[in-house]
């Protein structure tokens, strides 16, 4: 359970000015003061970090730029049209960097680094897959019912997302937990054969 805590501490991390905007959107129904938030928190934990002299993940600025970006065009253009594109722009661009090999080792235990390796860079791609599939779903429906398009929103992002996060946790425990036990058979000494002791 410790390596689904390890993962879940840096994912909370990079997505804390993503978790601000629902959490704020979903009190006030304020698109504006959300999206304000988020970008405050964004600016926040990256200058919290350079303070304390600690490394930004290459996430965390692409967390930044997109709550700077997307946010700013947002208090900006006051256009409901583009709020709803916005959520396929910032998808695709999170795809593109997750597209990045080996952008998940941050969160993976270096324990299981050892035996996991390929099924991180593997999942990686997954993960860039699902971000794809979740821009092109917001575009499709962003032009047709809103009503729809928000209930869309509300639950299939951070639902798809948790479903492969604890999807991805099962399958890498269960297979390098195999490995793990094939090594150790096959490292330890057969017992048959031995000469009897007389």
């Amino acid at each position: 359970m410790s390596g689904l805590f390890y993962a879940g501490k840096w994912l909370l991390l990079d997505l804390m000015s993503t978790i601000f905007f629902l959490i704020v959107f979903s009190l006030t129904n304020n698109i504006y003061t959300a999206t304000g938030m988020g970008i405050a928190i964004g600016v926040a934990q990256v200058l919290y970090l350079k303070l304390r002299a600690r490394p930004i993940d290459l996430m965390q600025w692409m967390s930044l730029g997109l709550v700077l970006v997307f946010g700013g065009a947002t208090l900006f253009t006051h256009n409901p049209h583009f709020i709803m594109v916005k959520p396929t722009l910032i998808y695709i661009a999170v795809g593109i960097v997750m597209m990045r090999r080996g952008w998940m080792m941050r969160y993976i235990p270096p324990v299981a680094m050892e035996d996991g390796s390929d099924l991180i860079f593997a999942f990686g791609y997954v993960w860039a897959g699902l971000m794809f599939f979740t821009a092109a779903a917001n575009l499709v429906l962003a032009m047709g019912d809103t009503k729809l398009w928000v209930a869309f929103l509300a639950i299939f992002p951070a639902g798809s997302k948790i479903v492969l996060f604890f999807i991805q946790y099962a399958v890498m425990r269960v297979v390098i937990t195999q490995r793990r036990q094939r090594k150790s058979a096959l490292a330890s000494p057969s017992l048959e054969g031995e000469p009897q002791a007389a």
